[in-house]
This record gives C-alpha cells, sequence and structure tokens, in this order.
C-alpha cells in the first residue's frame, strides 16, 4: 500500500517506544477468525483480524489490507478489542474495490498471546460483513472468500522498520441460498445496546526534533469494549479567551483528528480537549493544559476570583451575625413572656 512510509512509522513507533529485544527473522502470522462461518441471506457475519509471532519475535506495527469478494458487503470495522493504539490510518471500506484497509502501531511492541490466555487478544480488528438478499444483479454465489492483500505489511519492533517475513490465512463464508427463519444482525444490536462510553484517558504532550519537523503534538488513545471507538475530535482553546463562566468556546469547533495530533497552536497557550466517541455515540472527553499555560491566566481573572470569594466571605459572614442576633432576642422575648408579674 504504502510501504515507505509504514516503514518509517515502524521506525517512528519504536524508536521512541522502543524496548530492546533481539532480532530474528521469524514470522508473523495472520489469519482470520472464524477460518469458515455460515450465514443466510441479509443476515451479517463479523470476521476478526489476528496477529500471531513466533517466540522471540516482537512487531510494532501493521498495515493490512482485505480483500473480500462482491457476494458480501463490509459494512463496518470495529476496533473495540484491538492491541494496535496509535492509527497512522483509521479502518477505510471500499466497495469499489471491495477492500477494507487499516493501519496502526503498538507502543512498545506486540510480542504475542500470553499462554493460557483464553481472551484471544491478538485483535488487529473486526470487519463486520452484510450478506446481501435475493435480488435481481446481486451476485448470489454459495461462498465468499476473504482474503489479506499482498500490500499487507508487518514490521518488528527493532527500531529500524525492519518487514517481519509475513504468513496469511483468509475465511470463507458460506452464503445460505434462503433467508434464515429470524434475520440477524448482531453489529447492530450490539451498537444499540452499548450506553457505556469509552474508558478513561489521558492526553501526553510530545516534542521531537526528527518528528514532525520538531512540532509539539499530542498522544492519546483509549478503547470502548461495547461497539468499539469511531472517532476522535480535538479542541483546542486559546487561554485568553478561556471564561470563568463558560465552559467551551462558542466560535470554536471540535475538528476530527487522528492520534497522534499536531498542533495548531504551536506556543503552548492553549488547553486541549480531546473528544473519543463510540460507535453508539457515547462520548469521553480528557482534558490537557500545558505548564505553561497556568502562567498565562489573565491578572485580572485572580483579583476578580479574589474579590467574589471575599465578597462571598462577608455576606456569609454578616448573615451569620444577623441570624444569631435574631436567635437570642427570640430567646429573650420568649423568657420575657414566660416570667409571672405581680398584681397591683
Amino acid at each position: 500500500m504504502k510501504h515507505g512510509l509504514f516503514a518509517v512509522c515502524g521506525i517512528f513507533v519504536s524508536g521512541f517506544l522502543f524496548v530492546g529485544v533481539p532480532q530474528v527473522a521469524s514470522a508473523a502470522t495472520l489469519y482470520m477468525d472464524p477460518s469458515e462461518t455460515h450465514a443466510y441471506r441479509a443476515d451479517t457475519a463479523t470476521v476478526a483480524v489476528r496477529i500471531d509471532t513466533d517466540d522471540g519475535e516482537c512487531i510494532n506495527t501493521a498495515d493490512i489490507v482485505v480483500s473480500y469478494d462482491p457476494s458480501v458487503i463490509a459494512v463496518d470495522v470495529s476496533r473495540g478489542d484491538s492491541i494496535l493504539s496509535l492509527w497512522v490510518e483509521d479502518p477505510k471500506i471500499d466497495q469499489n474495490t471491495h477492500t477494507v484497509t487499516f493501519a496502526g502501531g503498538v507502543p512498545n511492541g506486540y510480542c504475542g498471546r500470553v499462554p493460557g490466555d483464553p481472551q484471544l487478544s491478538n485483535v488487529l480488528a473486526k470487519i463486520v460483513f452484510q450478506v446481501p438478499g435475493f435480488s435481481v444483479g446481486t451476485d448470489n454465489k454459495k461462498e465468499a472468500h476473504i482474503s489479506f492483500g499482498t500490500e499487507s505489511h508487518v514490521f518488528l519492533n527493532d527500531g529500524l522498520g525492519t518487514l517481519a517475513p509475513l504468513k496469511t490465512f483468509g475465511a470463507t463464508i458460506t452464503l445460505d441460498d434462503k433467508a434464515g427463519n429470524a434475520l440477524t444482525d448482531h453489529w447492530s444490536e450490539a451498537v444499540q445496546q452499548d450506553t457505556v462510553m469509552p474508558s478513561p484517558f489521558s492526553i501526553e504532550l510530545v516534542q521531537n526534533d526528527t518528528v514532525f519537523s520538531g512540532k509539539y503534538y499530542v498522544v492519546f488513545s483509549t478503547t470502548d469494549k461495547q461497539s468499539g471507538i469511531d472517532h476522535y475530535e480535538v479542541l483546542e482553546e486559546p487561554i485568553k479567551e478561556l471564561s470563568l463562566f463558560k465552559w467551551g468556546i462558542p466560535n470554536r469547533s471540535w475538528v476530527k483528528a487522528k492520534n497522534p495530533y499536531v498542533l495548531v497552536d504551536q506556543s503552548l497557550k492553549s488547553v486541549i480537549r480531546v473528544k473519543a466517541i463510540d460507535k453508539a455515540g457515547n462520548e469521553r472527553i480528557a482534558i490537557f493544559a500545558p505548564e505553561d499555560t497556568a502562567r498565562l491566566i489573565d491578572p485580572t481573572h485572580i483579583i476578580l476570583i479574589a474579590t467574589l470569594a471575599v465578597l462571598m466571605f462577608g455576606v456569609v459572614f454578616l448573615v451569620s451575625i444577623l441570624l444569631r442576633r435574631r436567635f437570642f432576642k427570640t430567646k429573650e422575648v420568649e423568657v420575657l413572656d414566660t416570667t409571672p408579674h405581680n398584681e397591683l
């Protein structure tokens, strides 16, 4: 696909997040799970793209191209369980070429599943396919084959962006020639039932002379175990425009962003907000204020805050005194009313 670009990406991921590992010539294996599945017409089927590494091998970047028969339609890609956290290229479905492409990295590298891991935590992404119903002009084949394109590459976590020898295994969806008794769309049901926000996350400010021409950028990542992260949005708010009585800037808008994100405000005079949105529309926002912004707060704001605090304290103090006096006055009146009077 973009061999040179992702070779550089491999160097980037390992160059700054690299943990020393022996350089070996073992192979990585890309495969689809399940390798064989059955689906009725108009149903959906989900196929997971997984990766295995040989003993002693660690990878940090995967550039994946998946091709599928026109007899099925790729409708969505879930990355909720993905081991990839730095996404160089978000999942993209091309209905014209019948391909799904994505690329991402693993900070510190991925060295294979832990022995005995029951969760099979080696997922790169999950692709949701829909089986069309019968119609005029529809390709009504009995099987749909899904395979990895020759442009797929995996890079070793060796700090050099070295290509890992790769073995690939595709999948087959057997298409029933009739519709099921009850049409099933498990993926849509899962998305509709997702009411949980993405997991909490933080934002890290980074600067390196060899990356992004030395510009400041932020790194962020989170997961959503229900429907998966759909996309991120970023909002940079100059500190001088922030208000004490409102959150957010009306004339500024969120922009769709990828991780990592190069800051527009390279002077670091803005508060940075990153919003993670899952496929069900649930949102979680993380906030980061560069250290220098603390010195950029308008002194008049500090004076105003102090003045308001003093006034509030004074009001509370005055009200407490008035209430105390009223209380003792009421007690005094009660005492006088209950005192017996001598008759004249």
